[in-house]
C-alpha cells in the first residue's frame, strides 16, 4: 500500500498548490480595483477552482490515511 501513500501525497500537494493559486488570483483581483460588482464576478469565477483544489487535497489526505491504515 506504499504506492497509495505516494499517490495520495502527490494529489494532496496538487490540491495545496491549487489553493495557493487561488490565493494569488484573489489578491490580483483585489489589487486590480474596480467596482464591487466586477470584483464579485471575478471572485465567483475563482470559487469553483478553490473548491476543486480543496477537494483534491482532502481526497489525497484520505488516500494517505487509507494507505497507512492498510499498510
Amino acid at each position: 500500500m506504499e504506492i497509495l501513500i505516494w499517490i495520495g501525497a502527490a494529489v494532496t500537494v496538487a490540491g495545496i498548490l491549487g489553493l495557493l493559486w487561488t490565493v494569488v488570483l484573489v489578491r490580483k483581483a483585489k489589487a486590480a480595483g474596480g467596482d464591487d460588482e466586477a470584483l464579485r464576478l471575478r471572485l465567483q469565477k475563482i470559487i469553483p477552482i478553490n473548491l476543486a483544489a480543496l477537494l483534491f487535497s482532502v481526497l489525497g489526505l484520505m488516500a494517505v490515511i487509507l494507505g497507512i491504515s492498510l499498510g
